[in-house]
């Protein structure tokens, strides 16, 4: 029987070897919470193991970032610190490989003034944008993953007694990334070509149109010529590949900016600035949001979409089969990471450029006449269910069955 040390090493070499796939004398950054030392600690070990010049870790506390937002002055959420915007340009110039292990609680920042979290939102997206550009072209290499805190595992597993419920997270969060697996970089390979398989098929379609029905939900969505889709793993601008996220059960692409008509409605709840928007749903007409309800935290989602012009259209499309893995388990993780990976899900704001021909070149004009959003944020929210069927519509007008019953149909 694998033991948890074993389960943790595996989980840590896939973030170096898998995830950013470093490099002999590369840099890595690591971003992550105080809550996920110990596995932080590995990351580097095996970093250095692989050959890492140098590895930067940026720590956070949930406790102070709590603080912060009861007591700091008003104003000051409307700053970003240049520094920080100077740490990780330079690096990603530099060709670093980026690793953020998420652990937040779901619920940190909850009952603090929507205004308040909408200012710090938008003076960070509007600060990192650049870096955000290197990301979304594929420039660089990045990792997102996750390593549980006390209180995010209490959201997953109330039920559980306090003493049990992070080694469920720690175990559910293993069986996600395939860390359980006798070899999980082999397991990741052989996903990787899964997902590629689903990819290249929808990409010689080359759809018009996707025609998403289900209950609450009757929405088309246009695809911009020459778009792309893809799925797990990408290459970087050295053709270095790297898996942006894991876990990842997703194939995705970007939508038309300008083109998506009707309404979708959450199938499960999203958990966006330390608060849980629930029971929502959106409006569009000509590719713009025009209304949003919600059942939960509907302020926020309305501070959500009114961050810039952007954050009022769709920046991507992603399908993932009711029946997989994440899905299966049954388990609601209240973090976008995981919960995005049971359910086709869209993003409110910006596009990757990857998802287009030539995209990675091109520049943001080039970019927006194509049809790619442009926006300070990007956040998935989940539509999927049992219940979706979903058609892939040609130029001609033919309509073909993408998905039927939640999951695919081809």
């Amino acid at each position: 029987m694998t033991t948890f040390d074993e389960k943790l090493s595996r989980y840590a070499e896939l973030a170096v070897k898998v995830g950013v796939n470093i490099q002999p004398d590369q840099t890595l950054y690591i971003a992550a919470s105080i809550d996920a030392a110990p596995f932080v600690r590995l990351i580097v070990k095996k970093a250095y193991e692989e050959g890492a010049r140098q590895v930067f870790v940026d720590w956070s506390d949930d406790v102070i970032s709590r603080t912060r937002f009861e007591k700091a002055p008003e104003d000051s959420f409307a700053e970003f610190p240049e520094w920080k915007v100077q740490e990780r340009e330079q690096l990603a110039e530099q060709g670093a490989a980026f690793i953020s292990v998420v652990s937040q609680s779901p619920d940190l920042l909850k009952g603090i003034d929507s205004k308040r979290i909408s200012a710090s939102q938008k003076a960070t997206g509007q600060a990192l944008n650049k870096y955000r550009q290197y990301v979304q072209s594929d420039k660089i290499s990045w990792c997102v993953l996750a390593a549980p805190s006390a209180q995010w595992a209490n959201k997953v597993f109330p039920d559980l007694p306090e003493n049990e419920q992070v080694e469920a997270l720690w175990e559910a969060i293993f069986k996600a990334v395939r860390a359980d697996t006798k070899d999980p970089i082999e397991a990741w390979l052989e996903h990787d070509r899964t997902l590629h398989t689903k990819a290249d098929y929808l990409n010689d379609k080359k759809y018009a149109k996707l025609h998403y029905q289900a209950p609450g939900t009757d929405l088309e969505v246009a695809l911009p010529k020459g778009h792309l889709w893809a799925g797990a793993g990408s290459v970087n601008e050295k053709g270095h590949t790297f898996m942006a996220n894991m876990p990842t059960e997703e194939v995705f692409t970007v939508p038309h900016k300008d083109d998506v008509n009707g309404f979708v409605s959450s199938t499960k709840p999203l958990s966006y600035g330390g608060n849980i928007i629930d029971g929502f749903k959106i409006t569009f007409e000509g590719g713009r949001i025009t209304d949003v309800t919600a059942e939960q935290g509907e302020e926020v989602l309305k501070e959500l979409v009114a961050t810039d012009e952007g954050s009022h259209r769709l920046g991507e499309v992603a399908l993932v089969p009711h029946q997989s893995p994440i899905s299966d388990s049954g388990i609601l993780f209240f973090n976008t990471l995981f919960d995005e990976n049971a359910s086709n899900h869209f993003a409110i704001g910006s596009a990757y450029a990857f998802c287009l021909e030539g995209g990675k070149t091109m520049s943001a004009d080039e970019l927006k006449e194509h049809g790619l959003n442009q926006s300070i944020t990007h956040v998935d929210f989940m539509v999927g269910s049992a219940d979706m069927d979903i058609d892939g519509i040609l130029e001609d007008g033919t309509r073909e069955p993408i998905f039927r019953g939640g999951n695919w149909a081809f």
